[in-house]
């Protein structure tokens, strides 16, 4: 077990598989965020306001400032390793989130697995679906532009709202994000 905390606030437990691993992750996270403004909370509100170009702003920012070439690669590959370090650097900044919201990772639903989706505890707030994708050229997808519509069309063709609607979440209260990436590169666009 490794705590994440500060002196004065502990804030979160994770399970960490041994030493080497812990010292790690610990160095990452206190390497990405030292000296850092409060972007990550930044693109949180920017996304539960819908606020595209604020997430893209912030995303972008903290992706400058953190992001290594060797973190997130350059182009897809059959592993999806760079998919899933996006993955995975966009479910550390929702952590916050947790006592509002259910944040499930590749779930099934409709006719497929979904990325991200927050689900909120009180019903009135709104729900988020996010889809990450690395550009592919070989897929036809020549700017981020549409590798973030592909992303979208994802979202929408494999019905991954369902779940969703099936909880009584309205359709306009669901909020459905494609994020495209490129190395250190993000366009976020919102359906």
């Amino acid at each position: 077990m490794f705590y994440f905390e500060d002196v004065r606030n502990p804030i979160y437990t994770l399970f960490l598989t041994n030493l080497e691993i812990r010292k790690m992750i610990g160095n990452i996270i206190r390497r990405w965020f030292k000296g850092k403004g409060n972007y990550f909370g930044d693109f949180v509100s920017a996304m539960f306001k819908g606020n595209v170009d604020e997430m893209n702003y912030y995303m972008n920012r903290v992706a400058l400032e953190t992001f290594s070439y060797f973190d997130s690669g350059n182009k897809p590959s059959e592993a999806k390793e760079p998919e899933r370090f996006y993955h995975g650097f966009v479910l550390g900044l929702l952590v916050d989130k947790a006592s509002e919201y259910i944040v499930k990772s590749n779930r099934e639903s409709g006719f497929g697995r979904y990325d991200v989706v927050m689900e909120p505890k009180n019903k009135e707030d709104v729900a988020v679906i996010m889809e990450f994708k690395v550009q592919d050229q070989k897929a036809g997808e020549d700017s981020l532009d549409a590798t973030a519509e592909a992303a979208l069309s994802q979202i929408e063709e494999m019905h991954y709202e369902s779940d969703l609607l099936s909880r009584g979440i309205p359709a306009e209260r669901i909020y459905k994000y494609g994020f495209a990436f490129r190395g250190e590169e993000c366009l976020i666009k919102k359906g």
